[in-house]
């Protein structure tokens, strides 16, 4: 089993996607229990983009529920095509079908409309479902995903119960914004996702920047990594890293108090954190 981890490994790597050992043993264990994985941690650490990569490596198509509140099942798994409806009835009441005949047959899969999670437990060809964010839906939602999650179907009143074609390899991924219930936690395998140790941020600027200087990139993520050990409201993600990496390599490849200065609005997002680093950057900068 640890040379199959090894290899998944090997093979996210080749798709984009820089791992640990325990990230793609999560990972192997959802594929091989056919289990939901749970990912939590800060945002901008790479969650939603181990969905793109799984998607990717298994060539399924990835189908991406992104939560918000005030979800609900109509955004989330059907709603029924009024207009189609309603053009059916009057067809129908014009017509020897008549009234009742119309009436019986507009709850039918052919009036559905099929939002993410009902078009991903109905796909011919198994997919990645990709519940994104689900700590910013409210407990109602995390309630009515339990019986898709744990029995691979769905009801719908009107046609009873839908169970999967496939099975989709399923990703929720939570900022950690609020807590979520352990009837959910249950269902899915979990891992928390954070901040990557020195030499693995620098390997995935170096993927992301392959021209960049090995020196100037691990000044870079160094300064980075400093960074998030200051009182921020929001320390800089992995997705800020590279974006300021960028930013950095088009003024030239030296770390100076210009250069961060002119792009530090690339790695932080609140004015007060630019304060706050541009008032420490002759200690931050100290060789």
């Amino acid at each position: 089993m640890i040379e199959a981890i090894e290899e998944l490994k090997a093979q996210l790597g080749q798709n984009g996607y820089l791992t640990d050992d325990s990230l793609a043993a999560a990972l192997y264990l959802a594929e091989k229990l056919e289990k939901p994985l749970l990912l939590e941690g800060p945002a901008g650490v790479g969650k939603t983009e181990l969905a793109k990569a799984w998607s990717r490596l298994r060539k399924r198509r990835l189908i991406r529920l992104q939560c918000y509140e005030g979800l609900d099942e109509s955004k989330a798994l059907y709603e029924w095509n009024y207009q189609k409806q309603l053009l059916y009835i009057q067809i129908a009441a014009l017509t020897e079908k008549g009234w009742e005949t119309g009436r019986k047959q507009i709850f039918d899969q052919e009036f559905l409309l099929k939002r993410p999670l009902l078009s991903a437990l109905t796909s011919p060809e198994p997919v990645v479902l990709l519940i994104d964010e689900i700590d910013k839906s409210d407990q109602e939602f995390e309630s009515f995903l339990l019986e898709a999650l744990s029995d691979w179907q769905v009801t719908i009143p009107e046609l009873g119960t839908i169970s999967a074609v496939t099975r989709p390899y399923v990703v929720l991924t939570s900022n950690s914004t609020r807590e979520l219930g352990d009837a959910l936690r249950r269902r899915c395998l979990h891992f928390n996702i954070d901040y990557p140790e020195f030499e693995r941020e620098l390997a995935i600027v170096e993927l992301n920047a392959p021209d960049i200087d090995r020196k100037f990139a691990s000044q870079l993520v160094e300064f980075v990594q400093n960074i998030r050990k200051q009182a921020l409201k929001k320390p800089p993600s992995v997705t800020e890293t590279i974006d300021w990496v960028a930013s950095m390599t088009l003024l030239g490849s030296e770390l100076t108090t210009d250069t961060v200065r002119a792009t530090l609005s690339a790695l932080l997002k609140y004015t007060k954190d630019r304060e706050l680093v541009n008032d420490k950057l002759p200690f931050l900068l100290k060789p």
